[in-house]
């Protein structure tokens, strides 16, 4: 039987992209990147999100692809004009492209989805974002802001990631993924996901204990304390990345939250108990159903 150490190693892994998810990312992207290309002039595209910096987990979905729109754009999409205006001229290309079925607005984006089967290793869905350079970052739409536009920089994202987890012995992405894991198999009571990152940056503090059932028993518990909190955007450009929620689905994550770091604290018990298998089944209960109990 797997000790739980072995099991979440195993569960880190499995929340790794296989080369399948990610052969199939990138022909997907090249067809999205060459339709914007195609229909806008684009200063450059590129892929960003939690899927650049290694923090997405499956099922893999809302994979972002940022497209910069040339200068001579502007008058057009950017000046003056309502975020929808882009947004809109971006869904239009990718309806004609696979179907008002499958694209549909967001609050910063046009999603794609795309069919899939369990078994395949698939992306399910893109999140195309139109953005115009400002300075040395970007701003994107944003429809529930008062200007209509957001500041942003990916770039900034994907650089204190990985200079996180480097710091934390390379651990810091696999435990951003698990953490997901979590929230996704607990119908998302943190929102958005990438807040889980944000919080991340600032209460996994070096080194890793080398103890994942420890780290997440104190991970949980701090993230219940602070989900109250302001957190802001880690580039400081755009808006608070927790102003998704609102105060009741604050208190809801804070009890989702608590629960999580008691269930840690019962597995643990389990364990040492020399119960291994109940406690396995607990992690699983907790994280959902890719964690391993063999």
């Amino acid at each position: 039987m797997l000790t739980p150490s072995e099991a979440f190693r195993k569960f880190r892994s499995k929340l790794e992209l296989t080369q399948g998810e990610q052969d199939d990312a990138s022909r997907r992207q090249k067809e999205i990147r060459g339709l914007m290309n195609g229909a806008f002039k684009i200063a450059d595209d590129f892929l960003t999100g939690s899927y650049k910096r290694w923090t997405k987990t499956k099922p893999l979905k809302d994979v972002d692809i940022f497209c910069v729109f040339h200068d001579d754009e502007r008058p057009k999409y950017r000046n003056n004009k309502h975020p929808s205006v882009v947004l809109a001229a971006a869904e239009k290309v990718l309806i004609d492209q696979y179907g008002r079925e499958r694209v549909h607005k967001q609050r910063r984006s046009v999603t794609v989805d795309f069919p899939h089967r369990s078994d395949e290793e698939l992306v399910m869905s893109f999140d195309v974002v139109p953005a115009f350079t400002k300075s040395s970052h970007y701003q994107i739409p944003d429809i529930a802001t008062t200007s209509g536009w957001t500041e942003t920089n990916p770039k900034v994202h994907e650089e204190k990631a990985t200079a996180a987890n480097a710091a934390f012995g390379g651990e810091w992405k696999g435990m951003v993924r698990m953490a997901k894991s979590w929230n996704r198999a607990k119908d998302k009571p943190v929102k958005p996901s990438f807040l889980f990152e944000v919080i991340a940056l600032d209460i996994l503090r070096p080194p890793f204990g080398g103890d994942f059932p420890y780290e997440f028993l104190a991970f949980f518990a701090t993230a219940a304390d602070r989900i109250d909190e302001n957190w802001p955007d880690p580039a400081g450009l755009g808006p608070p990345v927790s102003d998704s929620m609102n105060a009741t689905e604050r208190a809801t994550a804070k009890r989702a939250l608590t629960e999580a770091h008691n269930m840690m604290r019962e597995a643990i018990e389990l364990s040492r108990a020399g119960q291994n298998g109940d406690a396995l089944r607990k992690y699983r209960d907790l994280f959902g159903d890719f964690f391993p109990l063999s």
